[in-house]
């Protein structure tokens, strides 16, 4: 379990979920982001393509982020949910608030 940060050539920084997003690692997502925005940074990834569960700390942690990028004019976007997830933010209807892509590539396309 693991959370990665790459920022790629067009400026993007791509963080990486591998296993899970849960209260015991929330906050090193966080810490990831708002050193990337301390810097300058305005548009992150995050690829959810190895990310198997997230809980509600863990949604709430994606919601203040997404709060704080988009107060500094920035994107935060999100990709490859799996089935599971992707039910669980149309239940709760965060499908709304981020921009969701199937693929990071897809989503880094749109950027």
């Amino acid at each position: 379990m693991a959370i990665t940060k790459k920022t790629n050539a067009a400026g993007v920084a791509v963080i990486e979920i591998d296993g899970q997003l849960i209260v015991g690692n929330r906050q090193e997502l966080k810490t990831l982001v708002q050193e990337g925005l301390d810097r300058g940074e305005r548009k992150f990834l995050i690829d959810c393509g190895r990310t198997g569960y997230i809980d509600s700390s863990g949604l709430g942690a994606l919601v203040t982020l997404s709060k704080k990028v988009r107060e500094v004019n920035g994107d935060l976007r999100m990709a490859g949910l799996n089935e599971d997830l992707r039910a669980l933010f149309e239940l709760t209807k965060l499908d709304t608030l981020f921009h969701i892509s199937p693929t990071a590539q897809d989503a880094l396309a749109g950027f």
